[in-house]
């Protein structure tokens, strides 16, 4: 569902992501960890067809970001770390714009936009201009406006900052429950309990190179380190 190839960016002489590679099948949720700066934001836009890589390749569900982004692009819930968000909008007409970029027909937009409402409570709230939400109400607005095309691929980048915790234990099983329905996700996050709960497999990336992948019992036996958890092998690994 998501192919890297080889995938590089160079700023002048400064390597920011360097060859990597990754095969990630439908349905799986996969974690992306690594230090500030090691490249994970940066192999994001790439895959998210905001940064163009200075080589190597990446397939949506096997559509190539570079000979077709827009199509590529069309597969894709896309939900970064720092969102814009037009605020004299009410949440409802945020959801109708992004609805009218990704095409969602006229006719089962109301549906379509109040089921994510719903889902991220923020029903009530619909008709509010955006001003008026919490940080953490923006951040589920945003959740809801990448799933309203119905996406096969959520690429999200920290999506668990500024959530209260029954926000965060909503977008963990909510995460999992669209797993289980097949759609695969690609996420970044620093909070390293988020990715022992939710993610099938993790991947960590140092100074742009991916140094380790697999579950999390894998990356533990990976450190060599003995009753290690998933921080102490972390710090391990990329130490």
């Amino acid at each position: 569902m998501i192919r890297l190839e080889n995938l590089t960016k160079n700023y002048g002489e400064f390597t920011a992501v360097s060859n990597l590679s990754l095969t990630i099948p439908k349905g799986e949720i996969f974690g992306f960890i690594g230090p500030n700066g090691a490249g994970k934001t940066t192999t994001i836009k790439m895959m998210g067809g905001i940064m163009d890589p200075t080589s190597g390749s990446i397939y949506i569900c096997g559509i190539s970001m570079k000979d077709e982004p827009e199509k590529a692009k069309k597969n894709i819930g896309f939900i970064p770390d720092r969102p814009y968000l037009y605020e004299k909008l009410t949440g409802k007409e945020f959801l109708r714009f992004i609805g009218n970029l990704y095409r969602v027909d006229n006719r089962s937009f109301t549906a379509k936009a109040e089921e994510k409402l719903k889902m991220f409570s923020l029903l009530a709230w619909a008709d509010e201009l955006i001003e008026s939400y919490s940080h953490g109400m923006k951040q589920r607005l945003v959740m809801a406006a990448a799933l309203l095309h119905d996406p096969e691929v959520i690429i999200v980048d920290e999506p668990m900052v500024g959530l209260d915790p029954v926000a965060v234990r909503m977008v963990k099983d909510l995460f999992k429950h669209l797993s289980g329905q097949g759609m695969t996700i690609f996420m970044s996050t620093h909070t390293l309990k988020v990715a022992e709960d939710v993610c099938d497999r993790i991947g960590i990336i140092n100074k742009g190179v991916l140094i380790a992948t697999g579950t999390v019992d894998d990356l533990k036996k990976k450190s060599l380190l003995a009753d290690a958890d998933l921080e102490d092998a972390f710090i391990k690994l990329t130490s």
